[in-house]
This record gives C-alpha cells, structure tokens and sequence, in this order.
C-alpha cells in the first residue's frame, strides 16, 4: 500500500478535537488526506478533569497536526443538534478543500442517563435520570445527525458522479440496550443502523460505510474504578489508545479495504 494512499482526498471527521476524532484527523492527513475537522466545544460538570479539559477544547492544536503532513486542514465549530448543519459544513468543506470524498461520524452528545434514581453508578461516574434534555443531546446528534450527513454525502457524490467513497461511522454497542446510559445506546443504535443502509445502498456507487467500536480508549475518562472494571471482564481484552482506533478507521478509507463493507467491526 502507498505511504500516502488517500492523496487527492478530502475527509469530513465529526467530533475531531479530541481522543479518536482528533487521532482519526491527524491519522488521515498522515495517510494523505484533507481534512475538514467539526467539533462543539462541550463543558459539563462531574467528568473526569482530563476529559472535561479535552471536550471543552478547541482544534487549533489538530489542524496544527494534520498540517505537519503537507495537507490542508480546516476547522469549524459548529452544533450537529441543529438540522441545517449537516448541509451548512458541506457547503463549507467544499468551498476551502474541494468535494467530500471520506465521512467519519465520530462526533456524540454522550450523557449519562437512566430510567432509575439519579446518581453514581457502580464505576463512581455521575448518572442523570432520563429526560428530554439528555435524550435530544444524543439521538439528535449521534442518530439524526449521523442520518442527514450520510444524506448530504450520499446525494452530492451522486450529483458529481464519483464512484468512490468512504463512511466510517464509531460506536459503543446500544441495539440490545445500554443499561446506565440509556440514551446514549438508544443514540448509537440509530448511527449503526444509518451507516448499515449506507453500506447496502450506496455500494453500487463505490461506497464503503462500516462501523467501528473501539475497546475502551483512553481519551480522558479512564480512571482507576474503569481500569479495575476492565480487568475483571472476561469480554475485554485491554485499554486502548486514541491512536490504535484511528489506524483501523484509517485502513478502512484506503483501497486496501475496498471489501470491507457493511460491518460493524468490534476491537478488543
């Protein structure tokens, strides 16, 4: 495989100013791409500090990052909750980089919530009872919007003719529910099912759309209680880096995975 195999390609990465978006960018810049980073600058209380500081960051430092690999990048924060989003950062990817060739639904409006009583769950995290406000900050952004940006993707490819394309679309589980997080399951359900129909209705255009669901990675949000947590499940295997997901997705964007469609691929 070509050191720079996605030369001449522009991608769109969601969520991209920290943990996986951030890694995914630079990984794909280093693979050859452009880059068009969106992200929404999140503060909320009762989070681990590193992660808190990483949600409320900017992107300066990502678009410093990918620029070290000779490609363009660019940066907007814009909130993927509100519906002309989606076709607003096309317009706008369009105009600076050129056509979106690459799609990476990262981006999560991840609250905690449960059916039951408000308060620490077994891991000492913070939960929230459900309720409108966390129900919309997560089907709005990981379901809705992950629906009309694949919409957007899908209908400009076709209006231009291309014949290539790449979706890759993150997620933690949730279609067999996501007890402790019940929203955020519910949110992840809507994005793998989108991402599935992509895969089987846009194939015949050159269009892969896969999901990856990352092990646990170290973005922040591990403490100690998640550490032991992980050690005592038979299921997982070990705490993950930013960086290793980012490869995976990566290798999915390239030709080398052009028969790779339709998965929801699960990394231990």
């Amino acid at each position: 495989m070509s050191q720079r195999p996605l030369s001449g390609r522009v991608a769109l990465v969601t969520g991209a100013n920290h943990g996986i978006g951030a890694a995914t960018a630079v990984q794909l810049a280093h693979l050859g791409a452009d880059v068009f980073i969106t992200y929404l600058a999140l503060h909320g209380e009762g989070q681990p500090e590193a992660y808190a500081k990483a949600r409320a960051s900017g992107a300066n430092e990502v678009v410093a990052q990918c620029e070290t690999n000779g490609v363009r990048a660019i940066a907007i924060e814009a909130d993927l909750i509100d519906p002309k989003t989606p076709a607003l950062l096309f317009d706008r990817a369009e105009t600076r980089l050129g056509s979106v060739d690459i799609l990476i639904n990262n981006a999560s409006g991840w609250r905690k919530d449960t059916f039951r009583a408000a308060g620490p769950d077994r891991k000492n995290r913070p939960t929230e009872r459900v309720s409108v406000a966390t129900i919309d900050s997560q089907l709005l952004v990981d379901g809705r919007a992950t629906g009309l940006l694949i919409g957007e993707f899908a209908a400009r490819l076709m209006e231009r003719g291309a014949d290539w394309g790449r979706i890759v679309s993150l997620t933690s589980g949730g279609p067999m529910g996501f007890p402790g997080e019940v929203s955020y399951g519910a949110a992840k359900a809507a994005l793998e099912n989108f991402t599935m129909s992509a895969a089987l209705e846009l194939a015949d255009i050159g269009v892969t759309a896969n999901v990856v669901h990352p092990p646990v990675t170290n973005t922040g949000w591990v403490t100690p209680e998640i550490e032991a947590f992980v050690v005592r499940e038979t299921n997982r295997t070990h705490i993950a880096q930013p960086g290793e997901i980012a490869e995976v997705i990566g290798w999915l964007c390239t030709e080398a995975a052009r028969l790779v469609n339709g998965n929801i691929i699960r990394l231990r």
